[in-house]
């Protein structure tokens, strides 16, 4: 294995568990902006002390792709969030999945990465695991329809999102340690959930918001990013972000394992299409 697919994967397992924390603040009624912005306010602090500590920020004109990989993130997730309220989660979940293909198709047509059989079909098997682990896990006929607004909304979530993957190889190909591009995203993220915040709230109320969850995300997904940050830069964006976007895996897992949620053809069919997607990357 090599350090940039282990970095991966390592992503991968963070990412995952960023998954159930959101599943579970969403569970508990958490509101969505109410949840980035205290995850922010946890991130940005956490990665910028880090930075400082391993000497690892660095100011340069490349960093401004974490900045507008902050930007992005922000508005696709903010999108994605409200999909959610008007959409079946069913369908909203795994379309909002595949943005990692649109970082795999910008990244080959873009930077030029290479575009072989054996990453195509990796890609294929990762769509594969994803329609089969979380498509077909509810119950259609109690699930609201998804209506156009929250199509519309997802399909916005996964431009923004699959772009703000693409940027971070950018800023790295520039010279923009991981770190410091990290400390740019949470600055142009925590700038962005303020500002959204203020304009539905009219006023700030940090000691009423729920800061559990938000902490325990921040701290899942801040271990993500820098574990994806480092495979990207030893490796390709068209390989590592697919397998780092692939935590609905650990979801699906830990579901099974852990909370007795049934073992069933599906998703035994699922759990092997991501093996063989992983399988297929590690060999591209």
């Amino acid at each position: 294995m090599t350090t940039g697919m282990a970095y991966a994967l390592a992503a991968m397992l963070c990412f995952g568990l960023a998954d159930l924390v959101y599943k579970r603040a969403s569970v508990t009624g958490v509101a969505a902006h109410h949840l980035m912005l205290v995850q922010a306010w946890c991130f940005g602090p956490s990665i910028a002390i880090y930075a400082l500590a391993t000497h690892t920020l660095v100011v340069e004109r490349s960093a401004v792709w974490g900045a507008l990989a902050g930007l992005f993130s922000f508005v696709g997730f903010l999108n994605f969030a409200r999909s959610l309220r008007t959409g079946s989660i069913s369908v909203v979940v795994p379309i909002f999945r595949l943005n990692f293909v649109l970082t795999a198709a910008l990244a080959i047509w873009f930077l030029g990465e290479t575009a072989s059989a054996t990453k195509f079909a990796g890609l294929l098997a990762a769509l594969v695991a994803v329609w089969l682990l979380l498509g077909g896990g509810a119950d259609r006929s109690k699930e609201r329809k998804t209506d156009r607004r929250a199509l519309a909304q997802v399909a916005i979530a996964i431009a923004t999102v699959g772009a703000s993957n693409l940027f971070y190889k950018i800023g790295l190909r520039g010279g923009a340690l991981p770190e410091t591009l990290l400390v740019a995203q949470a600055a142009a993220f925590n700038l962005s959930a303020l500002a959204y915040t203020l304009a539905a709230d009219r006023a700030l109320y940090p000691l009423r918001y729920a800061w559990r969850y938000p902490a325990l995300a921040a701290a899942a997904l801040l271990t993500a990013f820098l574990f994806m940050l480092r495979s990207l830069a030893v490796g390709e964006a068209s390989i590592y972000v697919p397998v780092a976007q692939m935590g609905f895996v650990i979801t699906a897992v830990v579901g099974i394992l852990l909370l007795g949620e049934a073992l069933t053809a599906r998703k035994i069919a699922g759990l092997t299409a991501a093996l063989a997607a992983l399988a297929l990357f590690a060999a591209s």
